[in-house]
C-alpha cells in the first residue's frame, strides 16, 4: 500500500499537503505547532485535520506492519501462492487481512484437525472436487475405514471429512468478507429480556429489534450496557436463506453425487463456525462506531466547555452544596488566590439559616465579590434559592450567581495535586475553590482534572479508555494552545498541556520561576532544566508574558519570527507603543507600504499565512479569543419547576449535547431536553451541528412532568411550525 497516496486520496488533498504533514510528524513535532506555525507546509489544515491524518497514518501503519508479519509467517509454512500474495495486497483492513492469514494461523485441536490426524484430508478433496463422475461420498468413505486411527465405519469417515469441509469453507476468506458485508446491510439487532419480570432501565429493549444498517449509536450502547448488566440477551440475525446463498455461490460446483454433502458442510460451517464469529464481528462493529460517535460528541463538547469564556477581573465566591456537613465556601480574587472560606448551615435551623445569611451577605461586602458559583450536586436547588434570597436582601446589589457542574471537583479536590496546592484546606473547601475558579477561568481549572470526570458525554465509562483519553487529551491540548498561557501565573498542570512541555518540565518552570522570579522573556525558558532547543521551538508561541518588554513575547508571534515582524514594523514605519496601545491600523499601513498583503509577503520573504497570522497578533496583542464570545448567562433569581407553564419562553444554557437532543439549564436546578427534533425548524443530521456546550439559547417549555423531574423544551417557536 502507498500509504501517502491513500492518505491523499482519503483526505481530498494534495499530495505535497500529505507528504510534508507525514514529515513535520515524524520530526517529532506537536500537532498545535505545526497546526499554528507551519501553515505554508501543510496548506493551512487546521487542527482537527491534523489529528485525524495522524490517528489515520498510525492505522495504515500498523496495517502494513501486520501485512508484512502475515506474509512472512505464511512464507515460512511454505505455503505462499500468487492467489494469496494478491489477496494480501488488496486487503484494505486489518480484518481482510486476517481473514487471508485465518487458515494458515495456528489453531487449537478441532474436529477438524483430529479428522486430519485420521488420515480423512484426502477423502475431504475428493468430495470437495464434485466431480460428477464420482462415487457417492459414502461409497468413497470406505476405502478410509482404519480402526486403528479411530475410523470404525464409513458414516465416520464421512463425518469427519466434512468436519474438514466445514472448516476450510469457515476459513474462506471470500465467503467471510460477503457474509460481513450481508450482516451490516441487512443484518438486524434483536433483543429480548433476561427476565421480562424483573423491571429495569432498559425495560423498552426487552423485545425489540432494528437493522443493523440504521441502528442509532447510542441504542447501541445502552443495548450493550443491558447486556453487560444482565437484563438483555442480544443477538444480530440474518436471513438463513440469503446466508445459504453466499455460501453455496462460492462451493457448489454442479449437479454431482457429492453436492448435497457439501452443502450439508457449508450449512454446519455457517451455524457452527462462521455464523457465531461474524455475529460477533458485526457487534464489534457496531460498538465501535458507537463509541467512535460518542468519542467525538464527547470531544466536541469538551472543546467547547474548556473555551467558555472567563469571567475576568472579579472577585468570586464559590459554593459547595451540602446537607449535613452544610455548604462550603471560598472567596478568590481575581486572580484565584483564596482570600476566605468558611461553612454555612442551610437547612439545619432558622438560626442557623439566618447566621448563614449573615456571614454571605458580610463575605460578598468585605471582598466586593461580584459573582457567585454555587456547584450543582447535591443540595444545589437549596443553595441556589438560598443565594437568591441573600442578594434580594442586599440593598443596590449587582452580585449574580451562576449554578456550574461540579462534575469532577470532587476527584480534582482529592487529588495529589490539590493536596500540593491547597495543604491548608480540607477536601470540601478545595472544592469549593475549584467551583469559584471554574467560573472565573474554566481551562486554567478544569485542565486539573481527568477530562473523563468532566461529564459532558453519554455512556463515557463504556468507552474504549485508551482512544478516549488519546482524543480527550488531544482536545485539551489544541483548546490550551489555541487561547495561549501566561507563563508568569500558569500551574504546572496548565503548562503540561502546553505543545513541547510534559509534566517534568512543566514542575521545572514553575520551581525556575519561584527560585528566580517572573518571566521577563521567552528566551529564558532555555534556561530551564530538560527545556532544550526543541522543546523551546515547540511551546515558545503559546506561552505569553504580559511583563516582558519585548511586545512580541505577550503574543501568539513565534520567536522565530521576531526578525521578520521587526522588518515589517521597521518598513511600515510603525511605532512598538502605539501597537501596545491598540492605536496602530497594521492592514492600512501594509497597504499604504506594500499594496497587499501578497505584495508585502513576497517584498519579506515570508508565506502569506505566517504574515496574516502575525497582523492578527499585532493588531490585539495579548488577545484571549475567549474573549469574543459571550458571556455566560449569570442569574439574580431563582424559580421552581412548578413557575413553568408550557409556552413560557426562557433564555437558558447549553449544559450536554448527546446523540438525541440537549440539556438545557432554565434555572431551575432540572435541566431541560430538547429532543433533536425540536432544535431546528429544518432536520438536521446531529444536535452538534447547531448546538455547543456553553451556549446561551433561546428555548420555549413544552411540558412539565413534576413528579419524575422531567422539562420537554422546543427551540421552535410555538405557532411557527411548518412556517
Amino acid at each position: 500500500m502507498d500509504i501517502l497516496q491513500t492518505l491523499t486520496k482519503e483526505f481530498s488533498l494534495q499530495k505535497w499537503q500529505v507528504e510534508n504533514t507525514v514529515k513535520l510528524l515524524d520530526d517529532g513535532n506537536t500537532i498545535p505547532f505545526i497546526a499554528r506555525y507551519r501553515k505554508e507546509a501543510h496548506g493551512t489544515l487546521d487542527d482537527q485535520v491534523l489529528r485525524r491524518l495522524s490517528e489515520r497514518l498510525a492505522y495504515l501503519r500498523n496495517l502494513e506492519k501486520r501485512r508484512g508479519e502475515v506474509f512472512e509467517s505464511i512464507a515460512a509454512q511454505e505455503k505462499m501462492t500468487p492467489q494469496i500474495e494478491e489477496a494480501l495486497r488488496k486487503a484494505a483492513t486489518l480484518s481482510e487481512i486476517e481473514d487471508v492469514y485465518r487458515p494458515f494461523r495456528p489453531k487449537r485441536r478441532t474436529r477438524a484437525s483430529a479428522a486430519r490426524e485420521k488420515g480423512l484430508e484426502p477423502l475431504a478433496a475428493k468430495i470437495m472436487a464434485q466431480e460428477k463422475s464420482s462415487d457417492a461420498p459414502l461409497t468413497m468413505a470406505q476405502d478410509f475405514i482404519d480402526p486403528e486411527k479411530g475410523v470404525e465405519t464409513a458414516e465416520d469417515a464421512l463425518q469427519g471429512a466434512l468436519d474438514i469441509l466445514a472448516e476450510d469453507i469457515s476459513d474462506n476468506a471470500d465467503i467471510r468478507r460477503r457474509l460481513r458485508n450481508l450482516f451490516a446491510m441487512v443484518g438486524v439487532v434483536s433483543v429480548e429480556a433476561s427476565d421480562p419480570d424483573k423491571d429495569s432501565v432498559y425495560r423498552i429493549y426487552y423485545s425489540y429489534s432494528e437493522p443493523v444498517s440504521r441502528i442509532a449509536g447510542h441504542r447501541v450502547l445502552a443495548i450493550d450496557r443491558g447486556e453487560k448488566e444482565g437484563f438483555l440477551k442480544v443477538g444480530v440475525t440474518l436471513d438463513p436463506v440469503k446466508a445459504s446463498n453466499v455460501v453455496t455461490s462460492v462451493t457448489l460446483r454442479g449437479d454431482s453425487p457429492c453436492t448435497d454433502a457439501v452443502r450439508a458442510a457449508g450449512a454446519d460451517a455457517y451455524e457452527r463456525l462462521i455464523r457465531p464469529s461474524v455475529e460477533r464481528e458485526t457487534r464489534n462493529m457496531l460498538t465501535h462506531k458507537a463509541a467512535e460517535a460518542a468519542i467525538r460528541v464527547f470531544a466536541a463538547n469538551l472543546h467547547e466547555l474548556l473555551l467558555q469564556p472567563p469571567v475576568k477581573g472579579k472577585t468570586a465566591i464559590g459554593l459547595d452544596p451540602g446537607y449535613r456537613t452544610g455548604c462550603k465556601v471560598a472567596v478568590v480574587d481575581a486572580t484565584g488566590k483564596v482570600l476566605d472560606t468558611n461553612v454555612l448551615y442551610l437547612t439545619h435551623s432558622d438560626r442557623q439559616r439566618d447566621a448563614a445569611k449573615q456571614t454571605l451577605k458580610h463575605l460578598i461586602r468585605t471582598y466586593d465579590a461580584q459573582i457567585i458559583a454555587i456547584g450543582n450536586g447535591t443540595a444545589s436547588k437549596e443553595t441556589e434559592i438560598f443565594t437568591a434570597e441573600v442578594l434580594r436582601e442586599i440593598p443596590h446589589c449587582t452580585t449574580a450567581y451562576m449554578v456550574v457542574s461540579e462534575a469532577g471537583a470532587s476527584v480534582y479536590s482529592a487529588s495529589k495535586l490539590a493536596a500540593e496546592e491547597f495543604p491548608q484546606y480540607d477536601v470540601s473547601l478545595r472544592s469549593a475553590v475549584s467551583i469559584a475558579r471554574r467560573l472565573q477561568d474554566p481551562l486554567s481549572e478544569l485542565v486539573k482534572i481527568d477530562p473523563k470526570a468532566i461529564g459532558v458525554g453519554q455512556y463515557q465509562h463504556d468507552m474504549p479508555q485508551k482512544e478516549l483519553t488519546a482524543a480527550l487529551d488531544g482536545v485539551v491540548e489544541d483548546c490550551v494552545n489555541s487561547v495561549g498561557v501566561d507563563l508568569n501565573t500558569a500551574s504546572a498542570p496548565l503548562l503540561s498541556h502546553v505543545a513541547g512541555i510534559n509534566a517534568a518540565v512543566a514542575k521545572n518552570i514553575v520551581s525556575f520561576r519561584e527560585e528566580n522570579g517572573a518571566f521577563t522573556g521567552r528566551a529564558q525558558l532555555k534556561k530551564v532544566p530538560k527545556l532544550g532547543d526543541k522543546a523551546f521551538t515547540q511551546c515558545a508561541g503559546f506561552l505569553r508574558i504580559p511583563e516582558s518588554r519585548n511586545l512580541l513575547d505577550n503574543t501568539g508571534v513565534h520567536p522565530e519570527s521576531y526578525a521578520l515582524t521587526k522588518s515589517l514594523l521597521d518598513r511600515c514605519g510603525l511605532d512598538v507603543q502605539a501597537i501596545r496601545a491598540g492605536k496602530a491600523d497594521v492592514p492600512e499601513a501594509i497597504t499604504h507600504t506594500f499594496g497587499s498583503m501578497e505584495k508585502a509577503a513576497e517584498a519579506l520573504g515570508a508565506g502569506l499565512p505566517t504574515l496574516s497570522d502575525i497582523v492578527r497578533e499585532l493588531q490585539r496583542p495579548g488577545r484571549d479569543p475567549r474573549d469574543e464570545l459571550p458571556p455566560p448567562l449569570l442569574r439574580t433569581d431563582v424559580m421552581q419547576m412548578s413557575d413553568l407553564k408550557p409556552g413560557m419562553e426562557l433564555r437558558g444554557t447549553v449544559r450536554n449535547v448527546i446523540d438525541f437532543g440537549a440539556f438545557v439549564d432554565v434555572g431551575v436546578h432540572q435541566d431541560g431536553l430538547v429532543h433533536i427534533s425540536q432544535i431546528s425548524e429544518k432536520r438536521i443530521r446531529h444536535p452538534s451541528d447547531v448546538l455547543k456546550v456553553g451556549e446561551v439559547v433561546t428555548v420555549w417549555v413544552q411540558s412539565v412532568d413534576t413528579a419524575r423531574g422531567r422539562i420537554s423544551l422546543t427551540m421552535r417557536r410555538p405557532g411557527q411550525e411548518g412556517k
